[in-house]
């Protein structure tokens, strides 16, 4: 994996002193915020036996490890079992482990959208607002504190700086050049929903006929959005398009990220909430409140969903650029039967998924 990619943060980045939040202002007790500091949350915690499970919508088992390794330095004492898996799997998993009383994780952390407002209707979700919710993007949660956004993820483009060659695709038309044939590695939009509006975007600007030759490119189609960003990094492809970058890449990294001018891209705050019946709530309450921290959401290597915090140097907050398509993808994520047929049509350009989920087959239960 490449450095930074979806690894958060660094372990060991974080400390109970460096996040600690005070205790609750008079702003968070009126607007039903937590106001415990995360010192008194890691006390509640390790009495309730330190243990807490997370399934996280990802692409490889390790894909979590970063985030897992600063939350326990963080909070020593404290086990964090992270689950990743494909959003799609996690949810309907989850939907099982319900009907059937056998929920496993405390809390998830996914990109299907349109699940949270079902679950939260069906009762699911226990209502919590963390500390700096109020600070959160209205468009990042639910008012009723059902769930929040906790970092903000964005698919486009990403280039390998030394394959190239001083010259960036600047857009999906940019693609098209020849230049490009043979070097280019996508996500299968049919696998992923994320990566699917992505292509719905763009061939809304450019037409079906823009598909049929980018395909015609001799495009290398793989299962995850984790595998086209490690090739581009390691030379073995020069671009991708369905994946995410860090906007601030640390020296050695050869992987860019590209924010179009004015070409769509697409972007969005995953989602998390806590269940209703989860069996460590206070761990569940611990791990939101790390995540909407300011020292963690500065640290995140995309965007924060918090408006106080500002984003990395050169670029705007999230819901300033207007070709990121903030509000579409929860639409289009909400509208399956819209979904389904362009899944099924984008099918007669890339050909069938094939090939063994990156994350593995979990099966009903992982982590139980």
């Amino acid at each position: 994996m490449p450095v930074g990619r979806r690894q958060v943060l660094a372990a060991g980045s974080l400390t109970v002193a460096g996040v600690a939040l005070g205790a609750g202002t008079a702003h968070a007790a009126k607007s039903g915020e937590e106001t415990k500091s995360l010192e008194q949350l890691y006390r509640e915690a390790k009495a309730e036996g330190g243990v807490l499970t997370v399934y996280a919508g990802g692409d490889t088992a390790t894909q979590q490890d970063g985030n897992k390794d600063a939350f326990e330095k963080a909070f020593p004492g404290i086990t964090l079992n992270i689950v990743v898996d494909y959003s799609k799997f996690h949810d309907a998993r989850i939907d099982t482990q319900l009907a059937t009383g056998t929920l496993v994780p405390d809390v998830v952390q996914l990109q299907t959208l349109q699940d949270f407002p079902r679950w939260k209707r069906e009762g699911a979700l226990l209502p919590y607002k963390p500390a700096g919710f109020s600070r959160v993007h209205p468009a990042f949660k639910d008012p009723d504190g059902a769930w929040t956004g906790i970092f903000v993820d964005a698919f486009s483009t990403v280039y390998n700086v030394d394959e190239a060659g001083g010259t960036a695709p600047a857009s999906a038309r940019d693609l098209l050049d020849p230049r490009w044939k043979g070097k280019i590695v996508s996500t299968y939009p049919n696998d992923d929903d994320a990566v699917l509006y992505l292509y719905s975007l763009i061939v809304d600007k450019y037409g079906w006929q823009w598909l049929r030759r980018f395909v015609a490119q001799d495009v290398a189609w793989v299962r995850g959005t984790q595998e086209p960003a490690d090739r581009v990094e390691a030379g073995r492809a020069a671009v991708a398009l369905g994946t995410d970058g860090m906007l601030t890449p640390p020296t050695g990294v050869k992987t860019r990220f590209v924010v179009a001018k004015h070409d769509p891209f697409m972007a969005w705050a995953q989602r998390a909430a806590i269940f209703r019946h989860a069996k460590h709530p206070a761990a569940a309450k611990l791990y939101l409140n790390w995540w909407l921290s300011k020292r963690t959401q500065s640290d995140f290597y995309m965007w924060s969903v918090r408006t106080d915090v500002p984003p990395h140097e050169g670029y705007r907050p999230i819901w300033e650029y207007r070709n990121a398509h903030l509000d579409g993808f929860e639409h289009f994520m909400a509208n399956r039967a819209l979904v389904e047929r362009f899944r099924q049509q984008l099918a007669l350009y890339v050909g069938e998924v094939t090939g063994a989920p990156s994350p593995g087959w979990l099966g009903l239960h992982p982590g139980r």
